[in-house]
């Protein structure tokens, strides 16, 4: 494998493995939140101690999810380097913001949050976990903001073929970055909640405090129906601002090579032939992708040779089309698993009346097995977007060919050992990860043992 296949292999395989850990920590902080809310305005208990069980799981997340990160980060000069110098004047500003002012003010409050609950006022308290939530969400933006720039460059001049920011305020106003955040960051608040109610179903299937998980049941019931639905809506969207800022891109993801009819059907699945540049045993919906992309039942789309061309007179000579298939398959895989995720909310959510969950142990098993789903979607649609951009590292302005380090410079008796140990660390910390989920898990949560001292008669008495 050369060089650069190399390091693409190395930065697809840590940035999926990471990407496991950052949806569930923005998602599931503002889970956290909504439930310490509801402690603090009613002042039941049992919402103090669901709050505690969820934030340990939330704390194991959050620091795979650290490291995980920092491990990321080695491969922009390690691999990259050419990129690093190309975007760096970019991406300085909204990394750094994410840095020093998003990722310490979770830290910072996570740290309140933890160790303040006997130390702090119950509002003080809810306080911080409101800002941790605020601030994974805003490390969500600023990341995004930058990968945005990867997709739909704004905001920049060129200077000795370097890209150099020229407007910080473009950058925020990106039209990709307001298509692409909402859904990424609506798809984590789902993947939280599909982890809470798996996990919830697990506990009242096992009848460990089935009265207490059954309001967590219930939380994450209608969260999953409602950012579900939501993440659909939203992704709806994204898909129709791509038919114009990355035509290829949906080209590949529908594995279109010719132009399509002016009433053009949505192919569900079918099996893609790259060498005839046919889709073989298509199941298709008529008018369907008219609809998506357009918004009304007519609406022709460009086919990859039509863009291919288009690109050759824009750019030079080159293939300018991303490999096909696993576009194809990762956007269908993403949606299917989306499709699961609302119709597994849509029936808890129906058997929320009556509590008729509790004893329904086929809706409690399935609940369970919904758990991988958010991670299987999330990973597909991180893999279309980021193959589907292909050969573009940073869209019509660096190839990915030119943004890996020089020749020579990394070999790749290099990258596989330092990918080679970087798969070791990450399977290392799955385990270890895995070991801590299931062990909070099966401890349950319980009440706290009321604090006893010795009394005057010689008898320990419970401190009320």
């Amino acid at each position: 494998m050369s060089q650069l296949g190399l390091a693409r292999l190395q930065f697809g395989v840590t940035t999926v493995y990471h990407f496991f850990f950052v949806p569930i920590t923005i998602g599931l902080a503002v889970l956290l939140a909504i439930l310490e809310s509801m402690y603090v305005a009613t002042g039941n208990e049992d919402y103090k101690i669901l709050t505690k069980f969820w934030g340990k799981l939330f704390l194991i997340n959050f620091a795979v999810g650290v490291v995980t990160g920092i491990l990321q980060e080695f491969q922009f000069g390690l691999d990259w380097a050419n990129y690093s110098r190309f975007v760096g004047d970019i991406f300085g500003a909204p990394l750094a913001i994410e840095a020093l002012a998003a990722f310490f003010l979770e830290s910072t409050f996570i740290g309140i949050w933890q160790f303040g609950w006997e130390q702090v006022s119950k509002r003080v308290h809810l306080l911080a976990i409101w800002m941790v939530a605020l601030g994974t969400t805003l490390s969500g933006f600023w990341i995004l903001t930058a990968n945005s720039f990867m997709q739909e460059p704004v905001g920049y001049m060129l200077v000795n073929g370097k890209a150099e920011m020229k407007s910080f305020g473009d950058l925020l106003v990106n039209p990709q970055l307001w298509v692409e955040f909402p859904h990424t960051i609506v798809a984590a608040y789902l993947t939280a909640a599909v982890f809470m109610l798996a996990i919830s179903a697990y506990q009242i299937l096992h009848h460990r405090n089935p009265e207490l998980f059954k309001k967590s049941f219930k939380l994450a019931s209608v969260a999953v129906l409602v950012t579900g639905i939501a993440v659909a809506l939203i992704g709806d969207q994204q898909a129709t601002h791509l038919v114009t800022a990355q035509p290829m891109k949906m080209a590949a993801a529908e594995a279109i090579w010719q132009n399509t009819p002016n009433h053009a059907p949505w192919t569900v699945i079918g099996v893609v032939d790259s060498k005839t540049h046919k889709i073989q045993d298509a199941v298709q919906i008529p008018d369907l992708l008219s609809i998506l992309a357009y918004k009304h039942l007519s609406g022709s789309l460009q086919g990859m040779n039509t863009l291919q061309a288009k690109d050759v007179q824009q750019y030079g000579q080159g293939n300018y089309v991303p490999p096909v298939a696993p576009t194809f398959y990762a956007f269908r895989v993403m949606i299917l698993m989306g499709v699961l995720m609302i119709l597994a909310g849509l029936w808890a959510t129906i058997r929320l009346r009556g509590e008729k969950f509790l004893d329904n142990r086929r809706l409690l098993k399935v609940m369970i097995w919904t758990l991988p789903m958010p991670y299987i979607a999330n990973a597909s649609g991180w893999i279309m977007t980021e193959v589907g951009r292909q050969p573009w590292v940073v869209y019509g302005l660096l190839s990915t060919a030119r943004g890996v380090s020089p020749a020579g410079t990394v070999p790749a008796f290099d990258i596989w050992t330092s990918l080679v140990l970087f798969s070791a660390i990450y399977t290392a910390l799955a385990v270890a990860a895995v070991f801590l989920f299931k062990k909070y898990t099966d401890l349950g949560a319980t009440p706290a043992k009321a604090p006893v001292e010795s009394g005057e008669d010689g008898y320990l008495h419970v401190v009320s």
